[in-house]
Protein backbone atom coordinates (compact mmCIF):
# COMPACT_ATOMS: atom_id res chain seq x y z
CA UNK A 1 0.00 0.00 0.00
CA UNK A 2 0.88 3.18 -0.82
CA UNK A 3 0.17 6.96 1.22
CA UNK A 4 -0.81 9.53 -0.95
CA UNK A 5 -0.65 13.16 0.27
CA UNK A 6 -1.71 16.89 -1.31
CA UNK A 7 0.21 19.62 -0.30
CA UNK A 8 0.17 23.26 -1.01
CA UNK A 9 2.33 24.60 -3.22
CA UNK A 10 5.50 26.94 -1.65
CA UNK A 11 4.34 30.93 -1.16
CA UNK A 12 7.71 31.89 0.07
CA UNK A 13 11.24 31.44 -1.56
CA UNK A 14 12.34 27.76 -2.74
CA UNK A 15 14.13 25.83 0.16
CA UNK A 16 11.38 27.09 2.98
CA UNK A 17 9.24 24.02 4.42
CA UNK A 18 6.36 22.57 2.63
CA UNK A 19 3.14 22.54 4.83
CA UNK A 20 1.50 19.50 4.57
CA UNK A 21 -2.52 19.70 3.76
CA UNK A 22 -3.80 16.28 4.58
CA UNK A 23 -2.63 12.57 4.18
CA UNK A 24 -4.38 9.17 3.32
CA UNK A 25 -6.18 11.41 0.39
CA UNK A 26 -7.38 9.41 -2.80
CA UNK A 27 -5.90 9.39 -6.56
CA UNK A 28 -9.88 10.54 -7.69
CA UNK A 29 -9.82 13.19 -4.34
CA UNK A 30 -6.31 14.43 -4.79
CA UNK A 31 -7.47 15.01 -9.18
CA UNK A 32 -10.73 16.53 -8.47
CA UNK A 33 -9.86 19.85 -7.82
CA UNK A 34 -8.00 20.80 -10.99
CA UNK A 35 -10.79 18.84 -12.63
CA UNK A 36 -13.24 21.15 -10.87
CA UNK A 37 -11.73 24.36 -12.16
CA UNK A 38 -11.15 23.43 -15.84
CA UNK A 39 -13.01 27.00 -16.81
CA UNK A 40 -10.08 28.69 -15.09
CA UNK A 41 -7.63 27.25 -17.48
CA UNK A 42 -5.45 30.16 -19.17
CA UNK A 43 -6.58 30.29 -23.17
CA UNK A 44 -3.43 30.38 -24.91
CA UNK A 45 -3.49 30.90 -28.79
CA UNK A 46 -1.49 28.95 -31.53
CA UNK A 47 2.13 29.68 -31.82
CA UNK A 48 3.00 32.47 -34.13
CA UNK A 49 3.58 31.90 -38.15
CA UNK A 50 7.42 32.09 -38.49
CA UNK A 51 8.92 32.16 -41.64
CA UNK A 52 12.13 29.91 -41.47
CA UNK A 53 12.64 26.54 -42.54
CA UNK A 54 13.38 25.57 -38.80
CA UNK A 55 12.76 27.06 -35.49
CA UNK A 56 12.22 26.43 -31.91
CA UNK A 57 11.76 28.03 -28.83
CA UNK A 58 13.11 26.16 -25.63
CA UNK A 59 13.32 27.75 -22.08
CA UNK A 60 16.92 27.79 -20.78
CA UNK A 61 16.30 26.53 -17.00
CA UNK A 62 13.89 23.43 -17.99
CA UNK A 63 14.70 23.06 -21.26
CA UNK A 64 10.52 22.84 -22.46
CA UNK A 65 10.21 23.49 -25.91
CA UNK A 66 7.41 26.00 -26.12
CA UNK A 67 7.15 25.91 -30.20
CA UNK A 68 8.94 24.09 -32.93
CA UNK A 69 9.16 22.93 -36.08
CA UNK A 70 11.85 20.50 -38.08
CA UNK A 71 14.02 21.24 -35.10
CA UNK A 72 15.74 18.02 -35.50
CA UNK A 73 16.01 18.49 -39.61
CA UNK A 74 20.06 18.69 -40.40
CA UNK A 75 20.42 22.32 -41.78
CA UNK A 76 23.90 24.47 -42.21
CA UNK A 77 24.51 26.40 -39.60
CA UNK A 78 26.72 28.88 -41.22
CA UNK A 79 28.61 31.42 -38.27
CA UNK A 80 25.96 29.82 -36.10
CA UNK A 81 28.69 27.06 -35.90
CA UNK A 82 31.07 29.35 -34.15
CA UNK A 83 29.05 29.39 -30.71
CA UNK A 84 31.08 25.76 -30.93
CA UNK A 85 34.09 27.40 -31.60
CA UNK A 86 33.82 29.49 -28.98
CA UNK A 87 32.63 27.08 -26.20
CA UNK A 88 35.36 24.73 -26.66
CA UNK A 89 37.63 27.70 -26.10
CA UNK A 90 35.89 28.05 -22.82
CA UNK A 91 36.69 24.23 -21.83
CA UNK A 92 39.73 24.73 -22.43
CA UNK A 93 39.95 27.87 -20.56
CA UNK A 94 38.40 26.30 -17.72
CA UNK A 95 40.72 23.58 -18.01
CA UNK A 96 43.72 25.91 -17.78
CA UNK A 97 45.12 24.33 -21.37
CA UNK A 98 44.95 27.93 -22.98
CA UNK A 99 44.89 31.31 -21.27
CA UNK A 100 43.16 34.33 -22.61
CA UNK A 101 46.71 36.17 -22.22
CA UNK A 102 47.83 33.50 -24.58
CA UNK A 103 49.54 35.61 -27.92
CA UNK A 104 48.15 33.35 -30.80
CA UNK A 105 50.29 33.19 -34.12
CA UNK A 106 48.30 33.65 -37.18
CA UNK A 107 48.84 31.11 -40.10
CA UNK A 108 48.75 32.48 -43.28
CA UNK A 109 45.77 30.03 -43.51
CA UNK A 110 43.50 32.10 -41.09
CA UNK A 111 44.79 35.30 -42.97
CA UNK A 112 43.30 33.94 -46.15
CA UNK A 113 39.85 33.19 -44.39
CA UNK A 114 37.04 34.49 -46.89
CA UNK A 115 34.06 36.13 -46.15
CA UNK A 116 33.46 37.88 -42.68
CA UNK A 117 36.87 39.05 -40.84
CA UNK A 118 38.76 40.72 -37.70
CA UNK A 119 41.53 41.68 -39.99
CA UNK A 120 44.19 40.02 -38.37
CA UNK A 121 47.62 39.92 -40.41
CA UNK A 122 49.14 36.62 -41.24
CA UNK A 123 52.77 36.60 -39.60
CA UNK A 124 51.63 38.77 -36.56
CA UNK A 125 50.23 37.21 -32.70
CA UNK A 126 47.06 38.38 -31.53
CA UNK A 127 45.89 38.02 -27.69
CA UNK A 128 42.99 35.22 -27.33
CA UNK A 129 40.78 37.27 -25.17
CA UNK A 130 40.53 39.41 -28.83
CA UNK A 131 40.14 37.00 -30.98
CA UNK A 132 37.62 35.34 -28.92
CA UNK A 133 35.65 39.15 -29.46
CA UNK A 134 36.46 38.56 -33.06
CA UNK A 135 34.44 35.33 -33.08
CA UNK A 136 31.31 36.37 -31.08
CA UNK A 137 31.12 40.25 -32.17
CA UNK A 138 32.35 40.70 -35.89
CA UNK A 139 31.86 36.95 -36.46
CA UNK A 140 35.51 36.57 -37.89
CA UNK A 141 36.21 33.40 -39.92
CA UNK A 142 39.82 34.16 -39.51
CA UNK A 143 40.18 34.21 -35.75
CA UNK A 144 38.09 31.09 -35.98
CA UNK A 145 40.59 29.39 -37.58
CA UNK A 146 43.44 30.91 -35.79
CA UNK A 147 42.09 29.93 -32.38
CA UNK A 148 41.09 26.48 -33.64
CA UNK A 149 44.62 26.32 -34.71
CA UNK A 150 45.52 27.33 -31.32
CA UNK A 151 43.83 24.44 -29.53
CA UNK A 152 44.17 21.56 -32.01
CA UNK A 153 47.28 22.70 -33.77
CA UNK A 154 45.09 22.48 -37.26
CA UNK A 155 41.15 22.99 -37.97
CA UNK A 156 40.64 19.91 -39.38
CA UNK A 157 41.90 18.59 -35.81
CA UNK A 158 39.57 21.13 -34.08
CA UNK A 159 36.64 20.09 -36.42
CA UNK A 160 37.10 16.54 -34.76
CA UNK A 161 37.01 17.59 -31.46
CA UNK A 162 33.54 20.06 -32.21
CA UNK A 163 32.43 16.26 -33.24
CA UNK A 164 32.89 15.15 -29.85
CA UNK A 165 31.77 17.70 -27.66
CA UNK A 166 28.53 17.55 -30.24
CA UNK A 167 28.57 14.13 -28.58
CA UNK A 168 28.73 14.25 -25.40
CA UNK A 169 25.74 17.25 -25.16
CA UNK A 170 23.66 14.96 -27.27
CA UNK A 171 23.96 17.03 -30.21
CA UNK A 172 22.54 13.55 -32.70
CA UNK A 173 21.94 15.49 -35.65
CA UNK A 174 25.12 17.71 -35.59
CA UNK A 175 28.59 17.17 -37.68
CA UNK A 176 31.24 19.86 -38.10
CA UNK A 177 33.84 20.42 -41.21
CA UNK A 178 35.16 23.47 -39.81
CA UNK A 179 35.70 25.82 -37.11
CA UNK A 180 34.09 28.66 -39.21
CA UNK A 181 30.80 27.37 -41.05
CA UNK A 182 31.82 28.31 -43.98
CA UNK A 183 30.08 25.98 -46.50
CA UNK A 184 31.44 22.67 -46.43
CA UNK A 185 29.99 18.83 -47.37
CA UNK A 186 28.05 17.40 -44.37
CA UNK A 187 28.79 20.50 -42.04
CA UNK A 188 25.02 20.42 -40.58
CA UNK A 189 23.30 20.97 -36.76
CA UNK A 190 19.68 21.63 -36.14
CA UNK A 191 17.71 24.16 -34.28
CA UNK A 192 17.43 21.46 -31.32
CA UNK A 193 20.95 20.66 -31.48
CA UNK A 194 21.89 25.06 -31.26
CA UNK A 195 19.42 25.21 -28.58
CA UNK A 196 21.15 22.71 -26.30
CA UNK A 197 24.70 23.73 -26.64
CA UNK A 198 23.41 27.55 -25.92
CA UNK A 199 21.47 26.52 -22.99
CA UNK A 200 25.03 24.84 -21.85
CA UNK A 201 27.04 27.43 -22.89
CA UNK A 202 24.96 30.27 -20.79
CA UNK A 203 25.02 27.92 -17.61
CA UNK A 204 28.47 26.70 -17.55
CA UNK A 205 30.08 29.65 -18.52
CA UNK A 206 28.43 32.90 -17.95
CA UNK A 207 31.86 34.94 -17.68
CA UNK A 208 32.21 33.83 -21.05
CA UNK A 209 28.46 34.20 -22.07
CA UNK A 210 29.41 37.93 -21.26
CA UNK A 211 31.07 38.68 -24.52
CA UNK A 212 28.11 37.92 -26.32
CA UNK A 213 26.20 41.38 -25.30
CA UNK A 214 29.05 42.86 -26.20
CA UNK A 215 27.80 45.36 -28.81
CA UNK A 216 30.56 46.25 -31.25
CA UNK A 217 34.50 45.21 -31.04
CA UNK A 218 37.67 47.40 -32.42
CA UNK A 219 40.53 45.75 -33.26
CA UNK A 220 43.32 47.11 -35.86
CA UNK A 221 41.77 51.03 -35.65
CA UNK A 222 38.73 48.89 -37.68
CA UNK A 223 35.46 49.16 -35.31
CA UNK A 224 33.00 46.30 -36.25
CA UNK A 225 29.52 46.51 -34.35
CA UNK A 226 27.45 43.11 -33.24
CA UNK A 227 25.86 41.18 -36.06
CA UNK A 228 23.15 40.34 -33.55
CA UNK A 229 20.91 43.46 -33.63
CA UNK A 230 18.36 42.30 -31.28
CA UNK A 231 20.70 43.55 -29.31
CA UNK A 232 19.66 47.29 -29.88
CA UNK A 233 16.11 46.37 -30.12
CA UNK A 234 15.33 44.65 -26.97
CA UNK A 235 16.93 44.98 -23.89
CA UNK A 236 16.27 41.76 -22.68
CA UNK A 237 17.91 39.69 -25.74
CA UNK A 238 21.98 39.42 -24.34
CA UNK A 239 22.95 37.50 -27.06
CA UNK A 240 23.71 35.18 -29.03
CA UNK A 241 24.76 34.60 -32.87
CA UNK A 242 24.04 35.15 -36.29
CA UNK A 243 24.57 33.21 -39.47
CA UNK A 244 24.56 33.69 -43.07
CA UNK A 245 25.44 31.76 -46.31
CA UNK A 246 23.85 31.28 -49.72
CA UNK A 247 22.94 27.77 -48.10
CA UNK A 248 21.98 28.46 -45.20
CA UNK A 249 19.64 31.73 -45.87
CA UNK A 250 19.96 33.81 -42.77
CA UNK A 251 19.89 32.46 -39.03
CA UNK A 252 19.88 33.64 -35.36
CA UNK A 253 20.16 32.07 -31.82
CA UNK A 254 18.76 34.61 -29.50
CA UNK A 255 18.68 34.80 -25.73
CA UNK A 256 16.84 36.78 -23.48
CA UNK A 257 16.24 36.83 -19.90
CA UNK A 258 13.02 38.80 -18.04
CA UNK A 259 12.44 38.50 -14.96
CA UNK A 260 13.73 34.66 -13.97
CA UNK A 261 13.49 33.50 -16.97
CA UNK A 262 15.12 32.30 -19.67
CA UNK A 263 13.83 32.02 -23.03
CA UNK A 264 15.94 30.50 -26.23
CA UNK A 265 15.03 30.84 -29.68
CA UNK A 266 16.83 29.52 -32.88
CA UNK A 267 15.53 30.23 -36.57
CA UNK A 268 17.36 29.28 -39.60
CA UNK A 269 16.89 29.65 -43.11
CA UNK A 270 14.93 32.82 -43.05
CA UNK A 271 15.34 34.88 -46.45
CA UNK A 272 16.93 37.92 -44.47
CA UNK A 273 18.93 40.09 -41.94
CA UNK A 274 15.58 41.70 -40.85
CA UNK A 275 13.71 38.09 -41.14
CA UNK A 276 15.65 36.81 -39.00
CA UNK A 277 15.02 39.36 -36.33
CA UNK A 278 11.67 39.51 -36.72
CA UNK A 279 10.84 36.13 -36.61
CA UNK A 280 13.38 35.78 -33.57
CA UNK A 281 10.97 38.52 -31.81
CA UNK A 282 7.79 36.65 -32.79
CA UNK A 283 8.81 33.27 -30.77
CA UNK A 284 10.39 35.43 -27.38
CA UNK A 285 7.36 37.62 -27.21
CA UNK A 286 5.25 34.44 -27.56
CA UNK A 287 7.02 32.68 -24.99
CA UNK A 288 7.32 35.43 -22.28
CA UNK A 289 3.72 36.68 -23.06
CA UNK A 290 2.08 32.98 -22.44
CA UNK A 291 4.36 31.52 -20.31
CA UNK A 292 6.20 31.40 -17.08
CA UNK A 293 9.03 29.16 -15.19
CA UNK A 294 8.78 28.66 -11.48
CA UNK A 295 11.84 27.06 -8.73
CA UNK A 296 9.09 24.63 -6.94
CA UNK A 297 11.59 22.88 -4.49
CA UNK A 298 15.25 22.92 -3.96
CA UNK A 299 17.35 19.53 -3.79
CA UNK A 300 17.93 18.36 -0.35
CA UNK A 301 15.00 20.38 1.43
CA UNK A 302 12.71 18.27 3.56
CA UNK A 303 9.09 18.00 1.95
CA UNK A 304 8.39 15.26 4.25
CA UNK A 305 9.25 13.19 7.21
CA UNK A 306 8.06 9.84 7.32
CA UNK A 307 7.43 7.27 9.91
CA UNK A 308 10.52 4.51 9.44
CA UNK A 309 10.08 1.12 10.94
CA UNK A 310 12.88 -1.17 12.58
CA UNK A 311 15.96 1.57 12.67
CA UNK A 312 17.98 3.72 14.93
CA UNK A 313 15.74 6.91 14.33
CA UNK A 314 11.94 7.04 13.87
CA UNK A 315 11.33 9.74 11.31
CA UNK A 316 13.14 9.50 8.02
CA UNK A 317 13.17 13.18 6.41
CA UNK A 318 12.28 12.91 2.13
CA UNK A 319 13.16 15.09 -0.48
CA UNK A 320 13.89 15.86 -4.17
CA UNK A 321 17.86 14.56 -4.93
CA UNK A 322 17.65 17.86 -7.57
CA UNK A 323 15.73 21.27 -8.17
CA UNK A 324 12.17 21.30 -9.48
CA UNK A 325 11.35 23.81 -12.13
CA UNK A 326 8.34 23.96 -14.46
CA UNK A 327 7.58 26.10 -17.27
CA UNK A 328 3.39 26.32 -17.40
CA UNK A 329 1.09 28.37 -18.68
CA UNK A 330 1.47 32.30 -16.98
CA UNK A 331 -1.76 33.01 -14.39
CA UNK A 332 -1.65 28.69 -13.94
CA UNK A 333 0.72 28.57 -10.67
CA UNK A 334 -2.09 28.22 -8.41
CA UNK A 335 -3.26 25.58 -9.93
CA UNK A 336 -0.49 22.84 -9.77
CA UNK A 337 -1.71 19.95 -7.43
CA UNK A 338 1.16 18.47 -5.65
CA UNK A 339 1.55 14.99 -4.21
CA UNK A 340 3.73 12.79 -2.69
CA UNK A 341 3.62 9.41 -2.82
CA UNK A 342 4.91 7.25 -0.47
CA UNK A 343 4.60 3.69 1.24
CA UNK A 344 2.64 2.60 4.13
CA UNK A 345 5.20 1.03 5.72
CA UNK A 346 9.12 2.57 5.35
CA UNK A 347 11.88 -0.08 7.07
CA UNK A 348 15.48 0.73 7.82
CA UNK A 349 18.02 0.12 7.01
CA UNK A 350 18.04 3.24 4.35
CA UNK A 351 20.89 4.82 2.87
CA UNK A 352 20.80 8.94 1.86
CA UNK A 353 19.92 9.42 -1.85
CA UNK A 354 17.79 6.06 -1.48
CA UNK A 355 14.49 6.32 -3.40
CA UNK A 356 11.61 6.34 -0.97
CA UNK A 357 8.67 7.33 -3.03
CA UNK A 358 7.53 9.86 -5.47
CA UNK A 359 6.64 13.27 -6.01
CA UNK A 360 3.29 13.65 -8.60
CA UNK A 361 2.47 17.70 -10.23
CA UNK A 362 -0.51 18.00 -11.79
CA UNK A 363 -2.29 20.94 -13.75
CA UNK A 364 -5.67 20.60 -14.77
CA UNK A 365 -6.06 16.81 -14.79
CA UNK A 366 -3.02 16.02 -16.19
CA UNK A 367 0.36 15.17 -15.17
CA UNK A 368 3.06 17.52 -15.76
CA UNK A 369 5.93 16.25 -13.67
CA UNK A 370 7.04 12.82 -11.74
CA UNK A 371 10.10 12.36 -9.82
CA UNK A 372 11.63 9.93 -6.84
CA UNK A 373 11.32 11.33 -3.31
CA UNK A 374 14.78 9.99 -1.68
CA UNK A 375 15.74 9.77 1.63
CA UNK A 376 17.81 12.86 2.89
CA UNK A 377 19.31 10.82 5.82
CA UNK A 378 20.54 7.72 6.45
CA UNK A 379 18.80 5.22 8.98
CA UNK A 380 20.79 2.42 10.21
CA UNK A 381 18.91 -0.65 11.50
CA UNK A 382 18.14 -0.87 15.51
CA UNK A 383 19.26 -3.46 18.08
CA UNK A 384 16.98 -6.23 18.19
CA UNK A 385 14.92 -5.38 20.83
CA UNK A 386 13.67 -2.07 18.99
CA UNK A 387 13.34 -4.52 16.10
CA UNK A 388 10.85 -6.58 18.10
CA UNK A 389 9.07 -3.19 19.31
CA UNK A 390 8.52 -2.29 15.83
CA UNK A 391 7.14 -5.50 14.80
CA UNK A 392 4.68 -5.92 17.54
CA UNK A 393 3.10 -2.37 16.60
CA UNK A 394 3.37 -3.31 13.11
CA UNK A 395 1.16 -6.37 13.81
CA UNK A 396 -1.35 -4.81 15.92
CA UNK A 397 -1.60 -1.87 13.01
CA UNK A 398 -2.08 -4.25 10.52
CA UNK A 399 -4.78 -6.27 12.88
CA UNK A 400 -6.46 -2.96 13.29
CA UNK A 401 -5.90 -2.39 9.30
CA UNK A 402 -7.86 -5.76 8.78
CA UNK A 403 -11.11 -5.14 11.06
CA UNK A 404 -11.96 -1.99 9.73
CA UNK A 405 -11.83 -3.66 6.33
CA UNK A 406 -8.50 -1.46 5.02
CA UNK A 407 -5.82 -3.09 2.92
Amino acid sequence: MQQLFAFSMPRALPGSAVILISACLTVAALLSTPHARAADKPIIPPPPQVAASSYLLMDADTREVLVEHNSNEPLPPASLTKIMTAYLAAIELEAGRIRLTDQVPISVKAWRAPGSRMFVREGTRVGLEDLLKGIIIQSGNDASVAVAEHIAGSEDAFASMMNQQAAVLGMHSSHFANATGLPSDGHQSSAWDLALLTVDLINRFPEHYAFYSERSFTYNDIEQPNRNRLLWRDRTVDGVKTGHTEEAGYCLVASALRGNMRLISVVMGTDSEEARMRESQKLLSYGFRYFETQKLYDADVPLKTARIYYGEQEELPMGVAESVSLTIPRGSYEDLAPALVVPNTLEAPVRTGDEVGEIVLSLYGEEVYRAPLVALEEVAEAGVFSRLSDWISLFFADLLGSGDGES
